[in-house]
């Protein structure tokens, strides 16, 4: 993803310098923060791959997998909580808000994470998202989304 550089852990500085107790984030905050702004982007009734997102991080960092991706992924609501925006806000399962919709991330074969396969599914149901004729898979080859690239046909 363009334009991943070293973020501050503290966002109350108007550029130039940084502000005062500032810290650069370390390697694993910075790959943690490209791989949730991510799929931060990833649009209603669309999925991407734990595969495909380190892919595309990589680009950038030159560093990661999709088990890197799935870590980043499981400690998203705790552990690098602190690098989503306070304001970010989606709705999701059940209508309620995350600040990161983890339910369209899927692995290579489109099924959602398999402790939480009824709710990424009751939410990828909801947005509208393509599913397999079993309903139990993301239709990868309809559903996958990539960032500023066409969109495959629906």
């Amino acid at each position: 993803m363009p334009g991943v550089d070293r973020k501050l852990r503290a966002d109350d500085g108007a550029g130039g310098e940084p502000p005062q107790g500032a810290t650069a984030l370390t390697d694993a905050e910075e790959y943690a923060a490209a791989v949730l702004g991510l799929v931060r982007r990833i649009p209603p009734a669309r999925a991407m791959t734990y595969g495909l997102i380190a892919e595309i991080v990589a680009e950038d960092l030159g560093r990661g997998g999709p088990r890197q991706v799935g870590n980043v992924m499981a400690g998203s609501g705790d552990r690098y909580q602190h690098l989503v925006p306070e304001d970010a806000v989606v709705v999701g399962p059940a209508q309620d808000s995350f600040d990161v919709p983890w339910w369209r991330v899927v692995n290579a074969a489109g099924s959602p994470p398999a402790q939480h396969l009824t709710a990424a599914l009751d939410a990828l149901r909801a947005e509208g998202c393509p599913l397999t004729r079993d309903g139990r898979r993301v239709d990868l080859k309809r559903a996958v989304w990539f960032p500023d690239g066409p969109d495959p046909a629906r």
